[in-house]
């Protein structure tokens, strides 16, 4: 397990305003001396200044996800070393960023119990944490202390469906992953020329995998696509695809879809290489092996064709491109998209703290709630939120691995290269 090399050193100062009144026998002294007094405090809050805001990041540092997690962390805490050497938060007298890091070990509980505690040390925001089930228990916590929550990655929809006004979401959520994850499906196909009647859906059982696979059949069936098989699996206690994979060989589908996580992405590539089940298209969405850096490798060129839909960093931007060689080099590891959204995450929290020249995590919400940020990802537009939270132009775009190499190919605004088909 890889520890980040990227660390914010910084400095906790706390300030104390103070105001000095004397008490006088007469009424109308103690009238002036009270007026005066309260005059002197409000010019010192007003040349107050803050010299550290602390944000709290809270992903699974250790545990099967850790390696996404770490890479989280650093991005988020290289976003607060780009925002400080640039001369931290203007408006606020060039206060610094600083991140406290917490361990959610992908246990929906400890993430929140990690959230109080970082509350309890003074965060201002949360960013945070990889899975949609530790999301939805921060998120309860960010309401009840009305503390600023921006989801970097968690897809789930039903985070958002609470009635939460204190927690925000910059990726694209699970209804629009299966959605638009059907739509993108229909235009590589009808492009090629490839007829699609049946599709199998292997998902990981959680919240995350199921509400893709519910949203991607509903787009799926509008299509006159039938989705059958459909294998839900634990990702964290599954060891071998094999015999489901046989399932669906059995099936004959035209298009195998994989949901889930990377090891899971992994055990079902090695299950599609043993038993050849023949499909037309291995398709990933919001799969998180099938666009990571490291896959081509670790599955020794099995995945080669394979398409993703997903958010992604967009390799098209100068300034993307920048910030992830700034990553590799400090981190000795390719910045995956998730590290990206983290970096966003925190950049969101500065860019509010700059529009509403305040710490006070009410004002900061409201300043987050009319987000308009250019975006370092792959989207159609800048960060903006609906009422709800969503970031409105939040969205996925397709991948395919390409010579070893994980390669935009769609929509063509974001592509680096043309689908390739067998």
């Amino acid at each position: 397990m890889r520890t980040p090399k990227i660390a914010v050193g910084l400095a906790s100062l706390a300030l104390v305003l103070a105001a000095c009144s004397s008490e006088s026998d007469a009424d109308s002294d103690a009238s002036a001396e009270t007026a005066t007094a309260s005059a002197e405090e409000t010019t010192t809050e007003e040349a107050a200044s803050v010299d550290v805001i602390k944000i709290g990041s809270i992903h699974p540092l250790t545990g099967g996800l850790a390696a996404d997690g770490l890479q989280m962390d650093a991005g988020a805490q290289l976003a607060a070393a780009d925002i400080n050497a640039a001369g931290g938060i203007s408006c606020l007298d060039g206060a610094q960023i600083e991140i406290l890091s917490a361990d959610s070990t992908g246990t929906p509980e400890v993430g929140q119990s990690e959230a109080e505690r970082l509350i309890q040390e003074g965060v201002i925001a949360l960013v945070g944490p990889y899975q949609s089930a530790v999301a939805s228990n921060i998120a309860t916590v960010a309401e009840r202390n009305g503390i600023p929550f921006v989801i970097d990655v968690a897809v789930a929809d039903e985070i958002l469906t609470q009635g939460y006004t204190n927690t925000f979401r910059i990726q694209p959520n699970a209804s629009a992953m299966g959605s638009q994850g059907a739509k993108f499906l229909k235009e590589l196909t009808d492009a090629e020329g490839i007829e699609v009647s049946k599709i199998a859906m292997l998902h990981e059982q959680s919240a995350f995998g199921t509400s893709v696979y519910e949203a991607f059949k509903t787009a799926a069936e509008a299509n006159g696509w039938t989705v059958d098989p459909v294998i839900s699996y634990d990702a964290f206690g599954v060891t071998d695809l094999t015999t489901d994979m046989t399932k669906v060989k059995d099936a004959a589908p035209d298009v195998i879809v994989v949901t889930g996580y990377y090891g899971d992405g992994v055990l079902a590539t090695e299950a599609i290489s043993a038993v050849d089940p023949g499909a037309k298209l291995i398709y990933g969405i919001a799969q998180g092996a099938f666009d990571n850096p490291s896959f081509p490798a670790d599955v020794a060129g099995a995945g080669e064709g394979f398409f993703n839909v997903n958010y992604h960093l967009d390799v098209t931007n100068p300034v993307t491109v920048d910030l992830a060689n700034r990553f590799a080099e400090s981190y000795g590891e390719e910045m995956k998209t998730s590290a990206t959204h983290s970096y966003e995450a925190v950049r969101v929290i500065a860019n509010a703290l700059e529009t509403s020249c305040s710490e006070d995590p009410a004002a900061l919400r409201d300043a987050i709630a009319d987000t308009n940020l250019d975006s370092i990802l792959a989207t159609v537009g800048p960060i903006q939120f609906d009422e709800t939270g969503e970031n409105i132009n939040g969205s996925p775009i397709v991948m395919q691995v390409q010579d070893d190499a994980i390669v935009q190919v769609l929509p063509e605004n974001v592509a680096e290269n043309a689908p390739r088909f067998n």
